[in-house]
């Protein structure tokens, strides 16, 4: 949101990612910081979530489609702007507020996709001040990965998904069905996923990638295949890229940098950060230990 305030502190950052398959930004994290004062959105083709990071509550005028809210909004608290519609807002004191925007064009796709839902007949709703706590935790989420600045494609597509489905489930003017699948992938399925898994780690592997491999919705398939192996894709995929480093740390004499690139890993830092979580050690202690 652009406030015509003129910033005096400023706490940006900013993560852009193409959808998993349409060229393009289709998900838009923005933290800002802004003094009193006022300040308008008009995203004709992205709905918005503007979720407060303040540690006080701050009192707000907001107003969208004729409606209007006047009130305190607490940390955690979120508005919701449907693409198309304009956004106003004034604050007293000083804003700290995370902006997720995300494209009409996935929200419908992830609609047709996961729900099979008739998208020309379901919306978002206009909201202020929403309490969401798992929509509050998948924003942090997007957050904390837009500071660490690795941008994993696999991770920021499942967290846009389960975001999405959440959005249409619990603000959406139809209250969509969302089929249970239980029992996790097949042995012989899953085993498929591994070995693709298993022979791309080098690469930045997308949640539909392997999604398509088992002709299922993202959202499906990230969930059944944590019922299957008790770990994310996500996080299976890191467990792996760490396996295959500690295979190259202790059978070769390959540079740690070449070593993390080899695994899928966007630098030394990043291969050393994850090594250190999942072994309690750095990969240089492995090495010589």
């Amino acid at each position: 949101m652009k406030a015509t305030a003129s910033p005096q502190t400023a706490a940006t950052a900013y993560l852009n990612l193409p959808s998993s398959e349409q060229k393009g930004k289709d998900i838009h994290v923005h933290q800002f910081q802004n003094p009193p004062g006022e300040g308008q959105c008009h995203f004709e083709a992205e709905h918005t979530l503007f979720m407060s990071l303040a540690p006080r509550p701050l009192h707000y005028v907001q107003s969208q489609d004729g409606n209007k809210f006047t009130g305190l909004i607490q940390k955690g608290d979120f508005s919701l702007a449907p693409a198309g519609s304009p956004f106003f807002a004034r604050w007293e004191g000083n804003e700290h507020c995370l902006e997720v925007r995300l494209t009409d064009r996935l929200v419908r796709s992830i609609a047709q996709e996961t729900l099979k839902q008739d998208c020309d007949r379901m919306s978002l709703i206009p909201g202020f001040r929403i309490r969401d706590p798992q929509v509050e935790a998948i924003a942090m989420m997007l957050l904390t990965e837009c500071q660490q600045g690795t941008g994993s494609r696999l991770y920021i597509d499942s967290l846009a998904n389960v975001l999405v489905v959440q959005l249409l489930r619990q603000h959406a003017t139809l209250q969509p069905h969302l089929p249970v699948y239980e029992g996790g992938i097949p042995q012989r399925q899953l085993l498929q996923v591994l070995d693709f898994v298993d022979a791309h780690l080098d690469q930045d592997l997308k949640l539909a990638e392997l999604a398509q491999l088992l002709d299922m919705s993202q959202f499906h398939f990230s969930r059944l295949f944590k019922q299957s192996m008790g770990l994310s894709p996500f996080q299976y995929l890191l467990q792996q890229r760490v396996e295959r480093a500690k295979q190259l740390l202790k059978q070769t004499n390959q540079p740690i940098i070449e070593i993390a690139l080899e695994c899928g890993f966007s630098s030394h830092s990043h291969l050393s950060k994850q090594f250190r979580q999942l072994t309690g050690i750095t990969p240089k202690a492995y090495r010589v230990g």
